[in-house]
């Protein structure tokens, strides 16, 4: 074959597949979108996933249906995902866990990076630093200076070993010098229980879990974990305004399987990027306690690589051993 016609024959390959991929984003969907939340029914993926599926329906004009499958810190929902067609008709409502996972589990059946295109951010969530009213600390600056004068005295509890509450914690401590105890729970749930009982000192809860306890008086709350004060809160400091760079938010995306169609894989991020950003739907992402942030699949893949290797840091300063 002569190098004229080699090139002939590339160039109309190439041409076919840019058609092909403007066919593929033209006519997608063709039928019912399946949306994987790989944790349980009534945690913040889930109701941001059912705030967002009627208008991404209407949008796209198919059904898109929520399936919780929650369970072994995310890998079961996220897993079923790796190993979809790479069509665009399976969706991961991702997590600040997946990028967690790498270093906290021994062993994953999947690679967050390898396996999955990723498509959007939608948010990120930040955290309250939140005690039990009986310590007797009402801002960051007391409780750490409480706290470096009764070492191991308080203890933090968390939805988990290698929970973002749990980094949380270990970060605060990290870039504070303070000493306390680490108290795992199988998830926030009990550990915000024991919390309003006194069994605990503090926690790191995300604001739209402690919002309530936080409005009534039941817990106090000292600060924010964001870099930003909150507007759910703005009252409440940033622990960056005592630490300075301290920063710890969990985050929600939409990942598809590798090799899913660069046409498919924008066609999803425009309509995600279009909801998430129309002003009720922000308002209420806001009011619930969430940042609203959406962008391109090349940023939002360089923010998931950025998110392992900082989690990487945290859990080797923990000395977190991977279970």
């Amino acid at each position: 074959m002569s190098a004229t016609v080699r090139r002939t024959t590339c160039g109309l390959l190439v041409l076919c597949a840019s058609l092909a991929g403007n066919g593929w984003s033209q006519n997608y969907p063709q039928r019912p979108i399946r949306f994987i939340v790989a944790t349980a029914p009534a945690g913040i993926p889930d109701i941001v996933a059912r705030l967002l599926t009627p208008r991404l329906t209407e949008l796209l004009g198919q059904q898109i249906v929520v399936d919780n499958r929650a369970g072994a810190n995310a890998v079961i929902g996220t897993d079923l995902v790796a190993k979809a067609p790479a069509d665009g008709y399976t969706w991961l409502f991702g997590t600040g866990q997946n990028t967690v996972n790498p270093s906290v589990l021994k062993s994953l059946p999947h690679d967050i990076v390898k396996d999955f295109a990723p498509v959007t951010l939608v948010l990120q969530t930040p955290y309250f630093l939140m005690l039990h009213p009986a310590v007797p600390a009402k801002s960051v600056a007391e409780f750490i200076a409480l706290a470096r004068a009764n070492p191991n005295k308080f203890n933090f509890g968390s939805g988990g070993i290698g929970s973002a509450g749990h980094l949380s914690g270990e970060l605060f401590k990290s870039m504070t010098g303070i000493e306390m105890a680490h108290v795992p729970y199988k998830g926030i749930g009990p550990a915000l229980a024991d919390l309003l009982g006194g069994h605990l000192d503090l926690s790191f809860p995300t604001v739209a879990s402690a919002m309530g306890y936080y409005k009534s008086g039941r817990l106090r709350a000292l600060a924010v974990t964001s870099p930003r004060r909150h507007p759910s809160a703005p009252e409440l400091p940033t622990i960056a305004e005592t630490v300075p760079k301290y920063e710890f938010r969990s985050w929600i995306g939409i990942l598809v399987p590798a090799g899913t169609p660069r046409a498919i894989v924008n066609r999803i991020n425009a309509a995600f990027v279009k909801v998430v950003n129309t002003p009720e739907v922000r308002e209420t992402l806001i009011a619930q306690g969430s940042d609203p942030e959406t962008g391109t699949p090349e940023e939002f893949a360089r923010f998931i690589r950025d998110e392992i290797a900082r989690s990487a840091r945290v859990v080797k300063t923990a000395g977190i051993k991977p279970e």
